[in-house]
Order: C-alpha cells, then sequence, then structure tokens
C-alpha cells in the first residue's frame, strides 16, 4: 500500500516553500554554514513521519542539498530504544521519557534528555464500514468497551443510540491495533484509562500493552492498511495517515458532552494547558469545552550533551544538528497545517526553543550561540 499519496504531497511542498524560502540573511547564513555535506540520523514514531520527510525536504533544498535528514518511522518504542542506545542523533516519540530512562540519561550523558515539542496530532477511530463514510459519533463508553471486547458489533444498541440516523449493519467489529511500540498507543490508552476504569485495572496505559481483542499492524502505515483491507474494520490512527489515505474516521464526544470533529482548532484547543519545564504533558479527556479529547504532543528526543550521544562525534554535526532543530521549531512549522498537522501552540514553541538554546558541545553552549544570532524578531 502506497500510504503516502505523492501528488498531493508534494503540491503541499510547492505551495509552502514560498514563505520557508524567503527567509532573512541570518536564516541563510545558517544554510551557508559549511560546504561540507550532512547526515543527520533520527528514528522514531511514525506519526509525525509525514511532516518529518516534508521537513527534511525543504531542508535539503534550503541548504542547497548540503544537509540531508535521514529519518526512520519505527514507531516510538523504537525511537526511545535507539536514542537510549545512541544510535541516532535524535529520536521522536508521542511517548516522552518515563521518569527512569530522563535519570538514567542524565546519568549516562552528565546531562538532560530533552523531551522537545514539535508539533501536536490526535487520534482518530478509523473504520471501514461498506456505504458509510466519515461522521460517526463515538463517545468514552463506545470506544472502550469495544476495545475491552465487550461491544462486538457495529450496530449495538449503545453505537446506534449515538447515530440515530445511520443504518449500522449487523456487522461484527474487528478491532485493529498497533503490534509495535507507539506513541499513538501511548496516547489512546492514556485516554482509555483516564475515561474507562476497567481498562485502567486490565491493560493500563504505555506504548506497548497486552491487547485483550483484536489484530495487530506495526506503525500508522500498518494499522491504515488493515483497516483498508478488512469490511466492518475499527482502528486507530492520527489525523494525517486518515486524511491522507481517504479512510473514514469519527468524531467523538468529549468531557463537557460536546461532540468534536476533529481539526487542528479543536487540537490546538486540548493544548491550552500549563507545560511543565521537561515539556512531559498529557492532553487527553481535555477540559475544554471544545477540544478534542484523543490529543497529544510529539517530540523529538535530543541529549543537552550532545557530544555524549555517540552518535553525533564532530562539533560540525552537533551545530547543523541543532540548526536544524531550531528551523523545524520556528520557520519549518509553516508546513505543518498544509499535512493536516496543529502548528506548535506559543508556550510550546517558546519551552522548545529554551531546550535547543541549551544544547552543548563539549560545554560549549552552541545552542544559546544559534538562538541568539538566527532568532526572527
Amino acid at each position: 500500500m502506497k500510504i503516502f499519496r505523492t501528488l498531493a504531497l508534494a503540491t503541499l511542498l510547492v505551495a509552502a516553500a514560498s514563505p520557508l524560502m524567503a527567509n532573512g540573511q541570518a536564516e541563510k547564513d545558517v544554510a551557508a554554514a559549511s560546504n561540507k555535506k550532512f547526515e543527520l540520523l533520527g528514528a522514531g514514531a511514525s506519526f509525525p513521519a509525514p511532516l518529518l520527510t516534508a521537513w527534511a525536504d525543504e531542508y535539503r533544498t534550503f541548504t542547497k542539498g548540503r544537509v540531508t535528514v535521514n529519518y526512520q518511522s519505527i514507531g516510538s518504542g523504537g525511537g526511545i530504544r535507539q536514542f537510549i542506545e545512541q544510535t541516532i542523533m535524535f529520536g521522536a516519540t508521542e511517548s516522552a521519557l518515563n521518569d527512569k530512562q530522563m535519570s538514567d540519561a542524565k546519568d549516562k550523558t552528565a546531562g538532560l534528555a530533552f523531551n522537545l515539542p514539535l508539533t501536536l496530532g490526535d487520534v482518530v477511530l478509523t473504520y471501514n464500514l461498506p456505504g458509510i463514510k466519515k461522521g460517526l459519533v463515538f463517545n468514552a463508553q463506545t470506544i472502550s468497551e469495544t476495545y475491552l471486547g465487550m461491544i462486538t458489533r457495529w450496530n449495538d444498541p449503545k453505537i446506534a443510540a449515538l447515530n440515530p440516523s445511520v443504518k449500522l449493519p449487523n456487522l461484527p467489529i474487528a478491532i485493529v491495533h498497533r503490534s509495535d511500540g507507539s506513541g499513538t498507543t501511548a496516547v489512546f490508552t492514556d485516554y482509555l484509562s483516564k475515561v474507562n476504569t476497567e481498562w485502567a485495572t486490565k491493560v493500563g496505559k504505555g506504548s506497548s500493552v497486552k491487547w485483550l481483542v483484536g489484530t495487530g499492524g506495526n506503525g500508522n502505515e500498518g494499522v491504515a492498511g488493515v483497516v483498508q483491507n478488512t469490511p466492518g474494520a475499527l482502528g486507530y490512527n492520527s489525523l494525517v495517515y486518515a486524511v491522507l489515505n481517504d479512510i473514514a474516521y469519527g468524531s467523538v464526544i468529549n468531557k463537557s458532552g460536546t461532540t468534536v470533529v476533529p481539526s487542528l482548532k479543536a487540537t490546538g484547543l486540548a493544548a491550552a494547558v500549563t507545560i511543565p519545564a521537561d515539556g512531559r504533558v498529557s492532553l487527553t479527556e481535555t477540559t475544554a469545552k471544545d477540544g478534542y479529547p484523543i490529543a497529544g504532543f510529539s517530540w523529538a528526543l535530543v541529549y543537552e550533551n550532545l557530544d555524549r550521544n555517540a552518535a553525533i562525534t564532530d562539533r560540525d554535526t552537533a551545530v547543523q544538528l541543532v540548526n536544524f532543530l531550531y528551523w523545524v521549531i520556528t520557520r519549518g512549522q509553516d508546513i505543518n497545517e498544509g499535512l493536516s498537522f496543529a502548528r506548535l501552540p506559543k508556550d510550546a514553541q517558546e519551552l522548545a526553543e529554551r531546550m535547543v538554546s541549551q544544547l552543548k558541545f563539549k560545554g560549549e553552549a552552541i545552542g544559546k550561540q544559534i538562538v541568539d544570532r538566527y532568532k526572527v524578531r
């Protein structure tokens, strides 16, 4: 299955190119900092993979081919593992590092491991019901009880009551979930744990859980493929995978009783929270009246002391990584909405900038130097 629509993606990138290339002299200096060629290695979550691919393409053009970003979509669990093993320069995840991982990283590198905000995403319920397009309504009860195996058919009275104008088929619900360690799963199960005590007790939350029912798919791509090819399937994907592949997805009734259609605006409302200094915050089950309830941040993982990451062997490469991260959280954000990803809210962007400012190489504050010099004022 070709997961991305190449033509649509190319069109969006062309549309986004003008404002990104019309930068000031400072950002041109970033691109012209070296005539050497660099490859920045990253891996992790499949959710932001379309956006990271777009960023990488645009940044390669911006640097006239001098900087290539090689990002592998292997799931948040794989990204965290490779980040900890130091086989990559940065990771990407929707499942923030836990307390032990943060502590271990500090012991190993004599500095912090940053969960640096990149974008926001929402997890949508995707389904395959012949003749029924997007727009089915779900609530906390129907979502959690379906994934617990308690609701097993599409015409169950609880689903029907939420969709009185839809003729639901007497068809078994084929549950689809992730088979790999996944930040999308972490967001989804965090939501389920908040809305259903039985789920919290029997299954819990995390990037990898012991599913009670269903079939697994590897990555957002795998889940999308199973849903598309299985009549009666119900899965969960990031919104961008549903949009780019024309997969039907539902609305969700939030904590305030509002039926919310997944959208960048609704996800942004869910992100109107106080973000702690380490960036780790849950956005699920928002109290915002019109906020989407299954949403979360996607973070880049990067060590404060870049020289203590075995994947980064010299200062020039460290500088190029910092340049790229700063570009991503500033000019790169202009690409987000065209690909169905939310821009970083102002406070999250400011936090990301502070984190970039703290990046060092052998004690040299290269992050602060770059931000101070190239910051758009």
